[in-house]
């Protein structure tokens, strides 16, 4: 059975997951398919990794923007899809290569059926990490085409295919990479006394940071913690002077995200004081809320509504994190959930996201920006 050219283009780009700031694969495919594209009305930059691709309007009154994500993340695939990762280590675990068959889905039919206004494609590195998105807002680049009004979707494994899950104002929260190095003294297992075992000091610190949401964040507010790798040591019979662990903060509130980190460096202090060791936080990426523009959400909820083809579910605000939220701050638009119906969730080894989705996210984002960049 055939396969529509952007499932395929799906597949290309899912064999060759690249990490932030290192998508140089990706950055070819995607920048010889623009290129086959017919170029009368096109114009690119590149920025690093990253792409920019503007489609000019026959009669613009405005720049409308378009975001998707290029990059993969660490994880070993464990899907078994004919069409896996081959970089080992490397998967799209996080629907970045549904995303960026769907942007060029949408360009191409752009591309050759014109309309009013331009239309600007951000082919954006780095969103998994360091963070592409605040530095690409302000480069030079994108500096020259900014656009007046911008969306982006992140495909949802828990909805069906054909289903839009969105809301006005806050979508993800605010979130943060966490890491904390703790040095002691190593020594022989046998002398414990002799020595500072930072295992010891580490269980401690996890136990405590647990306390940091249930006893100092409002309880009708919402923020995580979680402490996802714990290293230290070197082997059984060495205490060990060494210990790190790495987490990330989530929070629904910019204050909230001061409070706990506030918090988790005054217990810091107390292990360093407690154990007699050097401790270091590092907070890594930070990433801004993604906040819906309300005028825009809302006429785009309208518009979902108004079609037969599409459900409209209007959800709540989730401890998700993305990038894009650094260009909500200073363009407005908004970000929505596309339906893609797998039962392994986002960042999972397993995670098959439907293909249908592909072809129906087309579909809807062709429509809307033909009714948005239609002068009336």
């Amino acid at each position: 059975m055939s396969i529509s050219p952007f499932v395929k283009i799906r597949r290309d780009l899912h064999k060759i997951p690249e990490l932030g700031f290192q998508e140089h694969k990706t950055h070819a495919y995607l920048i010889q398919y623009i290129r086959s594209l017919p170029q009368d009305r096109l114009e690119i930059q590149t920025w690093r990794t990253g792409i920019l691709v503007k489609v000019n309007g026959t009669n613009p009154t405005k720049t409308i923007g378009y975001r998707t994500d290029i990059d993969g993340l660490p994880i070993t695939e464990a899907t078994n899809l004919p069409f896996q990762s081959e970089h080992e280590g490397r998967m799209h675990a996080c629907g970045h290569d549904l995303h960026m068959s769907i942007a060029l889905g949408i360009l191409t039919h752009f591309v050759e059926n014109s309309i009013d206004d331009n239309l600007l494609f951000i082919f954006q590195p780095a969103e998994e990490g360091p963070g592409g998105a605040e530095p690409m807002l302000a480069s030079e680049e994108m500096q020259t085409w900014m656009p007046d009004m911008i969306t982006a979707l992140h495909i949802a494994p828990e909805y069906k295919v054909g289903t839009v899950a969105v809301k006005e104002g806050l979508l993800f929260a605010n979130t943060s990479e966490l890491f904390i190095d703790l040095k002691g003294k190593g020594g022989h297992a046998a002398y414990p006394h002799k020595s500072n075992d930072m295992v010891v000091a580490a269980c401690q610190l996890v136990n405590q940071l647990q306390t940091v949401i249930s006893r100092n964040v409002d309880p009708l507010d919402s923020a995580v913690i979680t402490v996802g790798k714990i290293t230290g040591g070197t082997v059984q019979n060495i205490i060990a002077e060494n210990a790190r662990l790495e987490g990330t903060i989530r929070t629904l509130s910019v204050e909230s995200m001061i409070k706990v980190k506030d918090r988790i460096e005054q217990i810091v202090k107390g292990i360093e004081y407690g154990f007699q060791c050097e401790a270091s936080i590092d907070y890594g990426a930070m990433y801004h809320q993604v906040y819906n523009e309300s005028n825009l959400t809302r006429e785009f909820m309208n518009f979902v509504a108004s079609r037969d083809d599409v459900e409209l579910f209007q959800c709540k605000e989730a401890m998700t994190g993305e990038d894009f939220g650094f260009m909500l701050e200073k363009i407005p638009g908004f970000m929505f959930w596309l339906g893609a119906d797998s039962s392994y969730g986002l960042h999972n080894a397993g995670l098959n996201p439907s293909e249908e989705a592909i072809e129906s996210a087309i579909k809807l984002m062709v429509d809307y920006f033909i009714f948005k960049g239609t002068n009336q």
